[in-house]
């Protein structure tokens, strides 16, 4: 289940691309299976071991190029172990509303995209998260949970900050948003089981009705919105 359309971020093969904050991998193997050298990053080591899992799975059954690559790296999004401008396209799905620091992660994931490369953010969109957390402090007020609700325009301004340029934006899961809002208000109650059970067989066998729906609904309640950004080229003086 994707969050970023990787169309419009424009994953090529021989690209390297960074998922920060990687979790168990499904934006890293969407990049990997279209043939780029991909990087995931994570604090987690057990989400590192099922990414690594799962990528070697695909390359045995062929599902990925073999001049492809997937690496995995425990590390924090405030000091990233990698040099300046190492990478074509940085991808930090679901991860800033999770960091304090957000301005510091922010600054990091804009130094080692390379000028001209591009990047897609994703946090949880306002108004859904706001449900959730007036439904539930457990939602949120845990160890490693939400830190903050992002407005849109905000989170655009902080990345603008950073150095890079916003070219566009999208919306995406509108229809997990109910199944977290039953979640939050009644728990793992028998609705919330069946709506979980109409999610898995969404996810799975894609039914053009539920797609379509989907769609029409992001506008409205998708549960995240997505920032495409690019890191402008650096023109060198021309002297007179």
């Amino acid at each position: 289940m994707l969050t970023v359309d990787y169309d419009r971020l424009d994953v090529r093969p021989g690209m390297r691309v960074l998922d920060l904050g990687c979790g168990e991998g499904r934006h890293t193997f969407e990049a990997y299976r279209r043939g780029a050298d991909v990087v995931a990053l994570d604090l987690n080591v057990t989400d590192l071991g099922t990414t690594r899992k799962w990528c070697a799975a695909m390359a045995m059954e062929g599902e990925a190029p073999a001049t492809a690559s997937a690496t995995t790296v425990q590390g924090n999004l405030l000091s990233l172990p990698f040099p300046d401008a190492g990478f074509d396209r940085v991808i930090a799905s679901e991860v800033l509303e999770h960091i304090p620091d957000d301005v510091t992660a922010i600054k990091e994931l804009a130094r080692v995209l390379r000028p001209g490369g591009l990047a897609a953010v994703t946090v949880p969109r306002w108004l859904p998260e706001r449900v959730c957390w007036a439904l539930s402090d457990e939602y949120h007020a845990n160890e490693g949970g939400h830190v903050r609700i992002y407005k849109e325009d905000e989170l655009a301004g902080r990345l603008r900050d950073a150095g890079l340029t916003v070219t566009g934006n999208g919306f995406a899961h509108a229809l997990h948003s109910p199944y977290w809002w039953l979640k939050c208000a009644i728990g793992d109650a028998a609705p919330t089981r069946a709506y979980h059970r109409m999610l898995v067989w969404d996810i799975v066998d894609k039914p053009v009705f539920t797609r379509v729906l989907e769609q029409a609904l992001n506008p409205l309640i998708g549960k995240s919105v997505v920032i495409y950004l690019k890191k402008e080229e650096v023109l060198a003086d021309v002297g007179a």
